[in-house]
């Protein structure tokens, strides 16, 4: 076992010395004819030695009493403990003398944390406090004090001669998994996520809160189940903490692996996806900061928008009518209240499903469940066109009125056996109890420009 003791006097010294030797080569102790004559060179190299003397002169005052004070490692062999922690020594600013490279194992340098919650993965010091990440837990440790417990149990902190005095768990099982890249902070806000538990956390004043819980607990139940790294940043321009993480649509309907999603700590709530995918995202003097591609990127410095690492992208936004949910309607138009360049995808607004069902009348269809869906909605100005015949201007998709942007919605479903047609023509409307609808901005109006939408609306029938 390691103990410690006070070494009153010592009687060696390691002192460094300049040994000087003669290097011999090939050719020595002669001359080859046709060759110069080969010639010695001394060679100096520093050494230590272990001297009994102060100085290691001759006549220099010699010391021979007591044991000579050296220690044995048993089993020098490397050792990894992934659930402690180690201090080492200080650097004193006063006398500059820096003992950051001292790990004395006589001493007790070592604190530990549960070891069935884990590994440590990460650690941030937090005023004079230490947070500890583990797999399956998160802790604060003391620095420099430790908790004093009053007879009530209420614990006071006190300052001690320890380094890192108690370590305190978080209420909740909730750990870093093995994400540590994850991890973001601002202010008094740490960020994380816990693959274990499908959980987007943060921890605050008030402890450790599930703010996947906020309208996306079925999606990150789903995305975190998926292998690959998570990583975090905070996005100090839009007050944003914004994860990298695997995307659950791949391959079937996206080409990208991953996917970026941002969450408003103003609103409490996922606002947006990014088409941008950092490899490392942070913030620095109010600059947002990404980096890519071996470069280095700060967001919102120009007047181009959706543009990301040299890439222009678009803007969608998907949504759902539900009005009178429990009623069967006809959705016949769309409106909408921003700017000019949304339109709306073929099979973009799309009923609810009808459910599995028989068709009578085609048996050999067997069972099939439908939707209903309208043709493509084209932006103000990409439906602009002029009748050859009578020179007048129309419309093919959105036409605006009093600066609000609408449009008839027309159904190009198939038509269906035993299905109740509502409308004669069989061209404006589809039935639904709810109806989800996705609004994207085109590739022709003002592409780099910036887009709004401050409302959309429906008119229906009820059925």
């Amino acid at each position: 076992m390691a103990t410690t003791i006070e070494l009153s006097y010592f009687n060696t010294f390691w002192l460094k010395r300049l040994k000087n030797y003669v290097q011999n080569g090939e050719g020595s102790g002669g001359i080859t004819a046709g060759a110069a004559p080969y010639i010695a060179t001394n060679v100096y190299e520093d050494w230590f030695v272990e001297e009994a003397r102060i100085r290691g002169g001759y006549n220099n005052t010699s010391v021979n009493f007591g044991a000579k004070a050296y220690l044995v490692e048993d089993e020098p062999q490397q050792q990894t403990f992934k659930n402690r922690l180690i201090y080492s020594g200080i650097i004193n600013s006063r006398t500059g003398i820096n003992n950051t490279n001292q790990f004395p194992i006589g001493e007790d340098i070592t604190r530990s944390v549960d070891p069935r919650s884990g590994s440590i993965q990460k650690l941030y010091a937090e005023n004079t406090n230490l947070l500890v990440f583990q797999e399956k837990k998160v802790n604060r440790a003391l620095i420099d004090k430790d908790a004093i417990y009053t007879a009530e149990g209420q614990p006071v902190t006190a300052s001690t001669n320890l380094v890192i005095g108690q370590i305190t768990p978080f209420e909740g099982n909730f750990g870093i998994s093995r994400d540590p890249g994850s991890f973001a902070v601002h202010g008094y806000n740490k960020y994380f996520t816990d693959r274990d538990n499908s959980a987007v956390l943060k921890l605050g004043a008030s402890g450790i809160e599930q703010i996947s819980n906020f309208g996306m607990i079925d999606y990150f139940r789903d995305t975190l189940a998926q292998t690959g790294d998570v990583i975090g940043g905070y996005d100090i321009y839009n007050k944003n903490y914004v994860i990298t993480l695997p995307n659950i649509n791949y391959p079937a309907t996206s080409s990208e692996p991953l996917t970026t999603i941002a969450y408003d700590e103003l609103i409490n709530g996922f606002t947006s996806f990014f088409n941008y995918i950092p490899q490392l995202s942070t913030s620095c003097l109010g600059r947002y900061i990404t980096f890519q591609n071996n470069g280095i990127w700060q967001h919102y410095v120009n007047t181009l928008y959706n543009n990301f690492y040299g890439v222009q992208y678009g803007s969608s936004v998907t949504f759902v009518f539900n009005p009178d949910p429990t009623r069967m309607k006809t959705f016949k138009t769309i409106s909408y209240e921003g700017s000019n360049g949304w339109e709306i995808p073929a099979s973009s607004f799309v009923s609810d499903v009808t459910g599995i069902d028989s068709n009578p009348q085609e048996p050999a269809l067997g069972d099939t469940s439908y939707t209903d869906s309208i043709s493509r909605i084209y932006s103000y100005d990409e439906g602009f066109y002029t009748d050859p015949v009578t020179q007048v201007e129309y419309r093919a998709g959105f036409d605006r009125k009093q600066n609000t942007y609408y449009a008839a919605l027309k159904n190009n479903s198939p038509t269906r056996a035993m299905e109740v047609i509502f409308d004669a023509a069989q061209e404006t409307g589809i039935k639904a109890f709810y109806a989800t609808v996705k609004l994207q901005t085109d590739t022709t109006t003002d592409p780099t420009g910036p887009k709004e939408l401050f409302a959309v609306g429906s008119n229906y029938n009820r059925r």
